[in-house]
């Protein structure tokens, strides 16, 4: 028995100093452990709605900045003699008349072009002050809490007891020419509420966790642990919640024009000409057809934008 118990101590001591010839060689560099943004950027580079959205978006970004590139016709210049209610031509591809014409003789596809950089205007420039608004005051309720969080709680409230389109009725009622930017600010000065909510609730969550402790046990001051731990990672939601919400924007800023309380002629805009398409509906339902479906893609193109986003930011929902 001694004599075995040696020899298998020896044959074990062997196997240790000898690696095996079926073991796996050593790995090269380990792999760099990814983010939350860089495992979302990877996400959503396999997502088709990701990919589909933004084709879109970029594509309506395009003309918004460059509508001379898509088209030569001018969108107020009209003619009732020639072109009054004109049909559709669909065979002439990007012509003036490819769309037909409106009441006032005006091309449907320029104003169709020449609108969409309103609508984005006023969708990116009302998420833009929302977002920077919203979260501001929701990162301070949320960090600082006590007295600070109750009266910017309160306050949020009261503006958000408000209906979003009767209030932004009523905003735009007390200027006498409403512009894109008028419009904006109208939206933007009811609809900061929902942000602020989501900062909140995200900055409350994040500042309970270790590494926001342990940056105050070292002593670092409230603007670092604000902007440098706590922002960065309660950014999440609030971009999937202003994705979504800047098509909602778009919308809200085409139902005013149609209503006669938004945007106003000069301006071109997709409202204003489903407004004046809902005359002609029974004989020339191109004239409100086409800026319908204009706004439509849009709108869609943004909440598949933001569909696919908060799919890609939540860990709950891989």
């Amino acid at each position: 028995m001694p004599d075995v118990t040696k020899t298998a101590v020896a044959t074990a001591a062997d196997a240790v100093a000898t690696p095996s010839v079926d073991a796996p060689a050593p790995q090269g560099k380990a792999e760099k452990p990814r983010s939350l943004w860089g495992d979302a950027w990877r996400d959503l580079r396999r997502n088709p709605y990701f990919l589909v959205s933004s084709v879109l978006i970029f594509f309506l970004l395009l003309i918004a900045a460059f509508p001379g590139m898509f088209t030569s016709a001018s969108p107020t210049a009209g003619d009732l003699v020639k072109h009054y209610v004109g049909k559709p031509e669909l065979g002439n591809i990007g012509s003036p008349g490819w769309l037909g014409y409106d009441i006032q003789g005006r091309s449907v596809y320029a104003r169709l072009i020449y609108g969409t950089r309103a609508s984005i205007i006023v969708g990116v420039c009302v998420t833009l002050i929302v977002t920077v608004v919203g979260g501001t005051m929701g990162m301070i309720a949320g960090y600082f809490g006590g007295w600070v969080d109750a009266v910017l709680s309160r306050l949020t409230d009261v503006f958000f007891g408000i209906p979003f389109l009767l209030g932004a009725m009523v905003v735009l009622q007390a200027f006498v020419e409403r512009t894109v930017w008028v419009v904006v600010f109208a939206l933007a000065f009811l609809g900061w509420t929902q942000m602020a909510r989501v900062m909140r609730g995200a900055v409350i969550t994040v500042k309970q966790a270790d590494y926001v402790h342990a940056a105050k046990a070292l002593g670092a001051g409230t603007g670092r642990i604000l902007f440098r731990h706590i922002l960065p990672n309660a950014m999440a939601p609030v971009i999937v919640v202003a994705t979504i919400a800047l098509g909602g924007y778009i919308s809200a800023e085409a139902t005013l024009s149609y209503l006669g309380l938004g945007l106003a002629s000069p301006t071109v805009s997709w409202g204003v000409d489903i407004s004046a398409g809902v005359q002609a509906i029974r004989t020339s339902q191109h004239i409100l057809l086409y800026p319908s479906i204009m706004l439509s893609l849009t709108v869609l193109a943004f909440i598949m934008l933001g569909e696919a986003v908060r799919n890609a930011l939540d860990p709950k929902l891989r």
